[in-house]
């Protein structure tokens, strides 16, 4: 599978866990640093990516946090939890 297609279902399965991901411009602004991550706004769920991320970068941030996430009742597709397992085996 393609990494833009990987992506792509890394968001899907976002939205199924009611977590919406959003991409922002995350340029530093009064040297302020700011990462991509999840969030909490206006009390709901949400991932902000770094647009100007490539889209390998984008696949493996949102792995990471999604491979933290209860996943148990979800189907994800073979390739996905995949890449969910592999960037899980990453966190410390």
């Amino acid at each position: 599978m393609k990494t833009e297609h990987l992506y792509q279902q890394l968001i899907e399965l976002a939205e199924k866990l009611d977590i919406a991901v959003s991409e922002q411009n995350l340029k530093p602004a009064s040297g302020m640093t700011i990462n991509s991550g999840l969030c909490i706004l206006r009390g709901k769920q949400q991932f902000i990516m770094d647009k100007h991320n490539s889209v390998r970068t984008k696949m493996e941030i949102l792995a990471s946090c999604l491979s933290t996430m209860p996943l148990e009742n979800i189907y994800i597709v073979p390739a996905v939890r995949d890449i969910l397992e592999k960037y899980n085996a990453k966190s410390p």
